[in-house]
């Protein structure tokens, strides 16, 4: 539990740090009126509610399995992952938008104003984008370092632009840019969203090799063969897998040692923490169809025992034939 904590204390920092970022940069585009600016400062804005989004992710992750939610709370971080990166398309839109317009009228800007207030920005975020920088393999905090740092350069972006403007008066600068951030924006975010879709189709994470993982599998001893193979991603630290083994004539006790090690190495190897291994003998279902909404067992006797005619109970009326 001290990972979780140190995350939501990081994650805390940061999105007190940001939200002084966005005010710096707010009021800095409103007085010098840059676009540029603007769309920084709207960067930083879905900073604002990454951030408190990856924070609340972490915080509900942390709770225990119940009822209702067997495997935990893991996926919130997932679902915040996503609509962080939906919000960034909608902004993207909007700086498009208005970019388009200023191309098509240019306003002035005061560059100086511009220069100071993206400076600031770039001093807050990079010290933000260390804190965050410690975690890599956690989709969510990923999710808020790719904000802080395409913010940062954003914001040197933006530095330039000022410069450019304040030195030569070039207008146009600040709708072109406002396109570029926008496209870098943009980037980032499909990246994000890609990710946790396919998360969210419980497919075979990235960085899984699957047929790595039936190698080790299929190469344990007493294993003969596996079937009904599936690997997927609970949340972006936490693998699943279960699947299906034969395995050769022996004792239980024999059995659940060969499940405990192929445990053992899938986690060692792969870092898959959350296995169900079922294991078969005397009747494997491999023969059986695993595709889509098909059962992992068969029904004929179930059909068979109920059609199967019960003898009447003892002082009932047998029915007629």
């Amino acid at each position: 539990m001290d990972f979780v904590r140190d995350r939501s204390a990081t994650l805390k920092m940061a999105l007190a740090l940001t939200c002084v970022v966005l005010a710096v940069e707010l009021a800095g585009g409103l007085v010098s009126h840059s676009l540029a600016l603007l769309s920084d400062a709207g960067h930083v804005l879905t900073d604002v509610f990454a951030l408190g989004l990856a924070w609340f992710a972490v915080a509900q992750a942390s709770r225990p399995a119940d009822k209702r939610r067997s495997y935990g709370y893991h996926r919130v971080s997932i679902l915040a992952a996503l609509v962080n990166s939906v919000v960034l398309i909608v902004i993207v839109l909007a700086i498009g938008f208005e970019a388009l317009r200023r191309l098509a009228n240019p306003e002035p800007v005061q560059g100086g104003i511009v220069i100071v207030a993206a400076l600031v920005g770039i001093a807050i975020n990079t010290f933000v984008a260390f804190g965050l920088s410690g975690d890599p393999q956690n989709l969510n905090m990923r999710a808020a370092l790719l904000h802080v740092t395409g913010d940062i350069g954003a914001s040197l972006g933006v530095v330039m632009a000022g410069a450019v403007i304040l030195l030569t008066g070039w207008l146009y600068i600040d709708p072109l840019l406002s396109i570029a951030i926008a496209v870098l924006i943009a980037f980032g975010a499909w990246r994000i969203v890609r990710e946790t879709v396919n998360m969210l189709m419980e497919g075979t994470p990235r960085d899984i090799d699957l047929a790595a993982v039936t190698s080790e599998i299929t190469g344990t001893g007493l294993i003969s063969s596996m079937h009904d193979l599936h690997v997927w991603a609970l949340s972006s630290d936490e693998t699943a897998l279960s699947v299906h083994v034969v395995v050769e004539d022996c004792e239980l006790g024999e059995a659940e040692h060969v499940v405990r090690d192929l445990e053992t190495r899938l986690c060692d190897r792969f870092a898959i923490g959350h296995t169900t291994i079922q294991v078969e003998s005397c009747h494997p279902c491999g023969e059986i169809d695993h595709g889509a909404g098909a059962h992992n067992h068969p029904h004929d006797h179930v059909r068979v025992i109920s059609s199967v005619t019960r003898p009447p109970a003892e002082g009932s009326v047998a029915p007629p034939r």
